[in-house]
């Protein structure tokens, strides 16, 4: 029954409607991209991380991330940027479904380095996550090319090669009550 002075066709309604009908129709993506914008300096980057669902379980879907999907890869626009570090060339940006240990935050303000990633974990067991790492990277078809420490600091070095010369490294560096995970991702390796 039309309500009275409301025509039932009115463009309120039919705008209302189209409003409410694209609302449904999306849902938000859970893939993002470092972009490049114009004019920033390798130093200064804007990024986006996002964190795979904590699990204590490295097999756990790290591999998918690792490798682009045919929707992520159709709907770049611009492709994240590079970055010349004394490591080597890295990406400015780790790809979406990079294993990041359960409980760890994205910390890319803790230091001036350039990285692909950091992360930090309050009271984190260096020890533990370089194995947890190991074992999700190898999960994701990545050899171990070494795995050195504990160092004078308690920290470790996990050192990671996969197909086409994809070349990875994790730091992790107690500090305090942290412990960081700084991530160099390749060049070599693919676009994130």
């Amino acid at each position: 029954m039309p309500l009275p002075g409301c025509p039932l066709r009115s463009p309120f309604r039919i705008v209302f409607l189209v409003v409410v009908l694209a609302a449904c129709g999306t849902a938000p993506s859970r893939t993002s991209s470092t972009v490049s914008q114009p004019g920033t300096s390798p130093g200064s980057r804007q990024t986006s991380r996002p964190i795979s669902t904590p699990t204590n379980d490295p097999s756990s879907g790290p591999t998918a991330g690792l490798r682009a999907s045919p929707a992520v890869a159709t709907s770049r626009v611009v492709s994240a940027s590079q970055t010349e570090t004394e490591w080597g060339r890295i990406w400015d940006a780790l790809p979406a479904g990079f294993p990041v240990y359960p409980g760890s935050t994205p910390a890319d303000d803790a230091g001036p380095e350039p990285l692909s990633g950091r992360f930090a974990i309050e009271g984190g067991d260096p020890a533990e996550i370089a194995a947890w790492t190991q074992a999700a990277l190898e999960t994701a078809t990545y050899s171990t090319e070494a795995l050195s420490g504990p160092f004078e600091d308690g920290g470790f070095v996990l050192d990671s090669v996969g197909q086409n010369g994809c070349r990875i490294e994790v730091r992790l560096t107690p500090q305090g009550g942290l412990t960081f995970i700084d991530v160099h991702y390749g060049a070599a390796c693919p676009d994130p």
